[in-house]
């Protein structure tokens, strides 16, 4: 009887023991199954910049578009082919709900499932719920400027309902109703947002939890907002544009929204797609090359290599051999280059045209026009004293270049916001300037304005996207977006 209970005592421990294994065994330790808001908000900045720096043609294909870049064989997407590789399904994915396989993207479901996280953390003192009340108009802040793409990108979209896990067939939002709301979201965050309070600290890889930073980062975002609807609704867009500015936007190079990567393991994805594929897809489009021979600008050795002694542009949608032609300079092909989301340039030239529209921004036009200029050369490492050789050149003098002022600033915004391609074709878009390169035998009229709607809308959403593309004019690449009047 005794060497039985002896018997059963060692089997007992024995499951125990196995249990425990077992449970371990069975345990993700690189996926957790609790997730801190902190840690998803994360996540969630680093996915964005990713997809906004990235050139991966599955996935963001702006350069291109923007004409800052042209490809050497395949030159499908610098023909406007975004079918083939369903690019729109894929910037969907990647800016609502990500891609699980390789757990990318999905920055609106994290900054949503951060909020709910961080909403129902309990605090224990005033201090602690301020610094609540700061992250979670941080996050707002992420979520208006990702939604502002999306609608740049394809018109109306999915708002609304686009993130409930009860709607499967998300509506689709009027897209001039959903840069109103994104505003009123500003507006609100602004009203939170203290900073004599913490919020994310080391967490948050752009600002690191400062939140007079995000102060000016929320009035430089709705500055964009602003100026961005100045054709299609000046009232609005004066008002909103004042507002931004009287509440303080970005006044200096420190204060850029910009994401520092690292020398390894997390590396900006221009680095990983320009040298780490170890392909030759790409080299710079005639399109900016030529232009900025003709200005001579001083920008130039820190864009693109030279060929023969010449800055020599590939011509845009043509196979351009890389051997061929310049390359794109050294220092932005690191693998640290910072990932950019929000500059002081850019705020400049968005002051620049609203001083021209008339707008009281606390400066002249040219006073704007010869800042921004001189910033972005700054900002790429270049010498005041280069930026005042360029700026009396007659050509580029905001007194006496060609052209409305609409040419003057869509041209030199065009050149600083390289890099940057979806601003760079979204300023092509709103001031018709430079004048782009039709690839082949393309109409200028045919050149894009917008992405036609993912395949997965028409065939899984159809009721919604049938309505959606009636209600923009047509799901065609030559549909312009609401605020693109002319």
């Amino acid at each position: 009887m005794k060497n039985k209970i002896i018997i059963i005592i060692t089997l007992v421990a024995f499951l125990a023991s196995c249990t425990d294994k077992f449970e371990e065994f069975n345990t993700d330790i690189k996926n957790p199954a609790i997730v801190t808001g902190e840690a998803l908000f994360t996540h969630a900045q680093i996915a964005l910049v990713d997809q906004v720096s990235s050139t991966n043609v599955n996935l963001n294909v702006w350069k291109l578009f923007a004409q800052y870049w042209t490809e050497t064989t395949y030159v499908d997407e610098a023909n406007y082919d975004i079918v083939n590789r369903t690019i729109p399904d894929n910037t969907f994915q990647e800016y609502y709900v990500g891609n699980d396989a390789s757990k990318t993207g999905g920055f609106l479901k994290n900054l949503q499932e951060a909020t709910e996280i961080i909403t129902q953390t309990a605090t224990t003192s005033a201090i602690g719920e301020a610094e609540k009340a700061n992250k979670l108009a941080i996050i707002e802040l992420l979520n208006v400027y990702a939604y502002q793409n999306l609608v740049d990108i394809f018109g109306n979209i999915p708002y609304n309902e686009a993130l409930d896990i009860d709607k499967i067939d998300p509506a689709y939002d009027d897209a001039f109703t959903i840069y109103q709301d994104l505003i009123a979201r500003v507006d609100a965050a602004l009203g939170i947002l203290d900073p004599t309070e913490g919020s994310f600290g080391s967490s948050d890889l752009i600002y690191g939890g400062d939140v007079a930073a995000w102060i000016k980062f929320a009035n430089s975002l709705k500055l964009k907002l602003g100026i961005t609807l100045s054709d299609s609704h000046p009232v609005l867009s004066r008002s909103t544009v004042e507002g931004a500015v009287a509440g303080g936007v970005f006044m200096s190079n420190a204060d850029n929204a910009l994401l520092h990567y690292m020398t390894a393991i997390h590396v900006n994805p221009i680095y990983e797609d320009v040298v780490q594929s170890g392909r030759d897809d790409f080299v710079p489009a005639n399109t900016i090359v030529d232009l900025m021979n003709t200005l001579t600008d001083p920008r130039r050795p820190l864009y693109f290599t030279t060929v023969g002694g010449i800055y020599s542009g590939g011509v845009y949608g043509a196979s351009s051999p890389y051997s061929q032609y310049s390359h794109i300079a050294d220092a932005i092909v690191q693998p640290d280059f910072p990932g950019i989301l929000l500059t002081y340039d850019e705020v400049l030239f968005y002051l620049t045209e609203a001083a021209a529209r008339g707008y009281a921004v606390g400066g002249t036009p040219g006073l704007l026009y010869n800042q921004a200029i001189t910033t972005s050369i700054l900002s790429w490492g270049g010498t005041a004293a280069m930026a005042t050789a360029y700026l009396a050149q007659p050509n580029v003098s905001y007194a006496t270049a060609a052209g409305t002022w609409q040419q003057k600033i869509g041209t030199q915004s065009y050149i600083a916001f390289y890099t940057r391609g979806l601003e760079g074709y979204t300023q092509w878009r709103r001031l018709d300037y430079p004048i782009f390169n039709p690839p082949g035998q393309l109409p200028y009229a045919q050149i894009p304005k917008r992405f036609t709607y993912p395949v997965n809308e028409q065939t899984l959403n159809k009721a919604n996207y049938d309505q959606a593309a009636s209600a923009i004019g047509g799901d065609n690449l030559t549909t312009k977006i609401f605020w693109d009047k002319f």
